[in-house]
């Protein structure tokens, strides 16, 4: 049976202004609509420039449940088509990136197709003669995505051939990306290494919502960050500098009224970040020479201003958040209603010392690898909220802290750094996406989509 397919007042009402229904993280039918509508009629993040830099490089990635693949054309632009053969559908590329030469080449039959996307030949050709092939969607090559946007450097594709488009999606929240981008004294990042993937056992939204979630730190983390903080703690009566390790595990250990004076922003479309006015990256070590550099790029003036930002966690919805200060950005993949594949990517500011980078590796090994001690406490609350929520004493999940009644969807806001406020935010958005697209039962599609936008 179902419920929701076709039904998007069924869909909206899983939404409301202080709770959403459980059925949001465990229902499959649900999860399925996400892939077919959410994921197709928002800006998914797909990969960096740097990491496709010559003619014939390519990545692959996934957009909700479709392969796609970025590709850099020999006009130096980049292309993102869907990850399939026009002729029998297999997929074009299996390996997470490489370099295709002059064209793509299919493993099955051998058709070819110029890193444009665009038919280049088919083995034994004749055999099409007069079948009309050359007036068949598979004579058009490789099939694009909606649309494509590359924005200093990172690549965003919307699946939907209408929509909302690139700026209007974001609007003010690509300032988390320039912050992190200025940070490097040449404007400029390289993504450098594969990243860091984590299956985890629970729907892709607990984690998203968990990036602005400041009350569980000092609860969840107790073990860990509180065990490390107390070790040091002990052992600093020797002497010494603090080591890198304990200037990122200690303020998982800061108190409900440092996360509240922290701030919260949100954006409208579900974008938001902790860390207005300060942030848990705020006190690392200054790197010697850094901030001349920085100095000498930009004056001291805006060297300053964009060093003082210390962003804690930008969420960019659906699915991927970004860490300025600290050079990181996570991708929660969909794979099921109950099971999440993170991957965590790091970042090196091109021209800055090799310090920074060394931070930028220490902090995701031991926050969001699969070895760290910190990473385990949060997927224990994950699995337990996946499993707990099959319970039937009650059907809806709270969002209320800080909720003001009235408090309008769809605008930017401050607000204090222990509200629910961006999770109410991703929701609202999470609803709005999800119908946007979806046909009322016996409704004309054509209309019904036009209404929407």
């Amino acid at each position: 049976m179902t419920r929701y397919a076709n039904n998007p007042a069924a869909v909206q009402a899983l939404v409301q202004p202080e709770c959403v229904h459980r059925d949001v993280y465990i229902d499959p039918e649900i999860f399925r609509l996400e892939t077919r509508h959410l994921f197709a009629n928002t800006w998914i993040y797909v990969g960096h420039a740097s990491q496709i830099p010559n003619t014939g490089d390519y990545l692959t990635s996934d957009i909700g449940d479709q392969p796609v693949m970025a590709a850099r054309h020999s006009d130096g632009s980049i292309r993102v088509f869907y990850n399939r053969c026009p002729h029998k559908g297999t997929k074009i590329a299996s390996e997470a990136c490489g370099n295709a030469g002059k064209f793509f080449r299919c493993p099955y039959h051998a058709w070819s197709f110029k890193t444009d996307g665009s038919l280049l030949a088919i083995p034994f050709k004749k055999g099409y003669d007069g079948t009309g092939l050359e007036e068949s969607e598979a004579a058009k090559g490789l099939t694009p995505v909606g649309a494509t946007h590359v924005y200093r450097d990172f690549i965003f594709a919307r699946l939907a051939r209408s929509g909302f488009d690139f700026e209007h999606y974001f609007g003010a929240s690509l300032s988390s990306i320039d912050n992190m981008v200025d940070r490097s004294p040449e404007g400029k990042l390289a993504l450098e290494g594969p990243p860091l993937r984590y299956m985890h056992p629970c729907n892709w939204k607990m984690l998203v919502e968990n990036q602005t979630d400041t009350c569980h730190p000092m609860v969840a983390h107790e073990s860990s960050a509180g065990t490390a903080v107390s070790v040091w703690e002990r052992e600093q009566a020797k002497g010494g500098r603090k080591p890198m390790a304990v200037e990122v595990y200690a303020p998982f250990m800061a108190p409900y009224e440092f996360f509240e004076k922290m701030g919260i922003r949100v954006w409208p479309n579900g974008h938001g970040h902790t860390g207005v006015t300060t942030s848990i990256h705020a006190d690392y070590s200054a790197v010697p020479g850094y901030f001349e550099q920085m100095v000498a790029a930009y004056g001291e003036e805006r060297a300053k201003a964009v060093l003082g930002e210390s962003r804690h966690n930008t969420i960019y919805f659906p699915n991927i958040m970004v860490k300025g200060p600290i050079q990181t950005l996570r991708v929660f993949k969909p794979i099921a209603a109950n099971r999440t594949l993170v991957e965590s990517y790091t970042f090196r500011l091109v021209g800055a010392p090799d310090t920074l980078f060394e931070r930028t590796l220490m902090y995701n090994r031991l926050i969001n690898a699969p070895t760290s001690i910190v990473g385990h406490d949060d997927l224990e609350m994950y699995e337990r909220a996946q499993l707990g929520l099959h319970a039937d004493g009650f059907e809806w999940v709270n969002v209320q802290r800080l909720y003001q009644p009235g408090e309008l969807d769809d605008e930017t806001a401050v607000v204090g750094g222990t509200s629910e406020r961006q999770m109410r935010n991703q929701f609202h958005a999470w609803a709005k996406f999800m119908t946007m697209s979806m046909r009322p039962e016996g409704a004309d599609q054509a209309q019904y989509h036009e209404a929407a936008e």
